[in-house]
């Protein structure tokens, strides 16, 4: 059994418009919801084996501030170019490429790509907004045969929904 977190950074502030998208932080309320974020999976028992994520500061910094509340090392985490303004195909290679001793990942990037990959594997059309987590069971035992077949939504947890 594979286990995917599907995570989107969190709020990212729009208040310096000289900055590239790459470069755009986290704004208040993502300084929070990260955190919470990574807290409730925490307080689940949930802890990935590896962190992916785009390198784009916001969902870097996401990434980070989730691996802390799940004591996951920061330095662990890696990022992937290809995340960033990712394809279907780039979010699928990232884990179809994962060393299969990984059974839980966490991925954390961006929409339209997220969207698009939850729509393709699991047929879901919600949005998924700011720092959400869609947690993904694959049935199978290498993430070479993950497919729209062996997926299954187990959770879609969002900060809303609490706070």
């Amino acid at each position: 059994m594979k286990k995917l977190y599907l995570i989107r950074h969190a709020k990212s502030s729009w208040k310096n418009l000289t900055l590239a998208d790459y470069d755009r932080p986290l704004n208040k309320r993502g300084k929070l919801n990260a955190p919470f974020m990574g807290n409730l999976l925490y307080q689940l028992g949930i802890k990935p084996d590896i962190i992916v994520s785009s390198p784009a500061y916001r969902a870097r910094k996401t990434a980070q501030l989730i691996a802390k509340e799940v004591r996951y090392n920061k330095k662990d985490i890696d990022y992937y170019e290809d995340l960033y303004e990712a394809s279907i195909n780039n979010i699928i290679d990232t884990l179809k490429y994962l060393d299969d001793k990984n059974s839980v990942v966490f991925l954390v990037g961006h929409n339209p790509s997220l969207n698009l990959f939850a729509e393709q594997f699991l047929d879901f059309d919600e949005n998924i907004p700011t720092c959400a987590i869609l947690e993904i069971e694959f049935n199978c035992q290498l993430w070479q045969e993950i497919s729209s077949y062996n997926s299954k939504l187990i959770t879609f947890e969002y900060p809303k929904k609490y706070l």
